[in-house]
This record gives structure tokens, sequence and C-alpha cells, in this order.
């Protein structure tokens, strides 16, 4: 944003914005807030702005299982239940899993156990050639779409956790794909979808991400679900076909944060 834009944005003038932006001007609490909020800065990173200028911390990080967040946990258990039969999972900032609906059993079978255990990463278990990675059909545009959503989050963020985990990332050995890659030229294709192999044949997935509005907790600003849904008719009507199944059935829905994966092993 250029000093005009954010300026006319926080409703300030350009010089008032520049005497702050210099040091000639000390901003307030309420502007230092103002100006994260337009240049939506992460809510994390607020109260390192705001401690930097010798305010205190603002926003506030709770568990998913606190009381005051039980609306939240139950809000999310209702969304993922609603998913099924599709797979359907929440992440927090560093991808990983808190809660999972009981489809994920599907998307996630073959992956190594080791992978499974608590603290489990969606981005690895994706990626890593134990994980999932061997039955992406396409996986090369699977794995440039998965880093490219890191890379941004940890433009972002600056998280040195997520810097970690894209260094981990790009150390993985080249898994061969089982087939061509999909084609983003075909005219009929709306996104790219997760195009993965398994006992029932290919099946293809669009990924879709749902967010929190407006949140004012760290831990929901940084809350994600993300949902695998059917990108074409065969994949719908093996998952529903896969609904009845006793190893789907096995699991609870929606799963509690400590149970989700630990019983998928």
């Amino acid at each position: 944003m250029s000093q005009y834009d954010l300026a006319s944005e926080a409703g300030i003038s350009t010089k008032h914005l520049s005497f702050l932006e210099t040091g000639r001007s000390r901003p307030s609490r309420q502007m230092l807030l103002r100006l994260a909020a337009c240049l939506e800065i992460p809510l994390r990173n607020r109260n390192d702005l705001l401690n930097a200028a010798g305010f205190s911390s603002v926003f506030e990080e709770r568990s998913l299982d606190a009381p005051p967040l039980d609306m939240v946990r139950r809000a999310v258990d209702a969304v993922l239940a609603a998913h099924d039969p599709n797979p359907a999972l929440a992440v927090d900032r560093r991808w990983t899993m808190v809660a999972a609906n009981r489809a994920v059993a599907y998307l996630l079978s073959g992956a190594e156990p080791l992978l499974l255990r608590p603290p489990v990463n969606l981005l690895r278990l994706l990626l890593h050639p134990a994980g999932m990675a061997s039955r992406i059909v396409n996986l090369p545009q699977w794995r440039g779409h998965a880093i490219g959503r890191l890379r941004r989050r940890i433009d972002c963020t600056g998280d040195s956790g997520l810097i970690d985990l894209l260094d981990e990332i790009r150390e993985y050995p080249s898994v061969r794909a089982n087939g061509a890659a999909t084609d983003p030229a075909d005219p009929d294709m709306v996104a790219v979808p997760l195009r993965l192999a398994t006992m029932d044949g290919i099946m293809s997935f669009y990924e879709t991400s749902t967010l929190f509005a407006t949140p004012v907790d760290i831990t929901v600003s940084e809350l994600s679900i993300e949902a695998f849904l059917p990108a074409d008719r065969q994949t719908a009507e093996a998952m529903r076909i896969a609904a009845g199944r006793d190893d789907l059935q096995s699991l609870p829905r929606p799963l509690a944060p400590a149970q989700t994966l630990a019983m998928m092993v």
C-alpha cells in the first residue's frame, strides 16, 4: 500500500502517518491497532507490534479446549460433521490437525502410522513419501500448490516453525506420481483437484478452506477447516458407499483433538 492509500483507509492525514513512520510522532495503542487492521497484520503479530511500542498485548491465545472457546469448538465440530461423508479437518496456523471427521480415515488410508501420531501435520502427511505423496496422481501440481500456500503464510507471519517445515518439505526425495498430472488447461476444470489413487480407483477432490471472519482470539484467527469435496460423480458415489463401511463407522464424529488420529493408527 502507498502511504496515501494507508492514510486514507486509516482515516488520518498522510502527514500524520509520515510523522509516525519517521518517529516524529508516537502512536497511541488505538492508532497501532487501526493501522495493523488496515494492513491485515495477523493478531499474533499485532501483539508483537504493541509490545514493541511499549503497550501490553490485546489479543488472547487460548486452547481450543478452554471453556471460553466451547462455542467455537462446537461450531468446528458441526462444520466437520456436516461435510460427512466427505473428508474435512481443522488445522492450526502450522497445518497441525486439531480435529477431523470420520471420512478423513478414508483419505489417509495407507499412510505410514508414524506420520499419523499426534501432532499430525497435514502438509507433511500430504507430501512425505511415506504419507500420501505416492498416491497423489498429480503430485507435481499439488506439491507446488502446497508450497505456494506455505510461502504466502511465511511472508505474512515470518513464523520460524513454518520456515523449518518448508525446508523439510524441500528435502523430501522425489516420488514418482501414479499417472500424468492434471492438465490445467482443461476447459471443464474449475479448480485443480487432488487426484488420489485408492482401492476404489482414482478419486478427485476439490479442497476448500473455511475461516472465522471476525476473530479476536489468536487461536480462532489461526484456525481453518480444510474440506475435500468430490470433483466428479464417481468420487461422490465412492465416498457415499465408503461412509457405510465398518472402518469409517469405528471412528466417532466429531473427534476430539487428542483422539483425532491416534484412533486412525
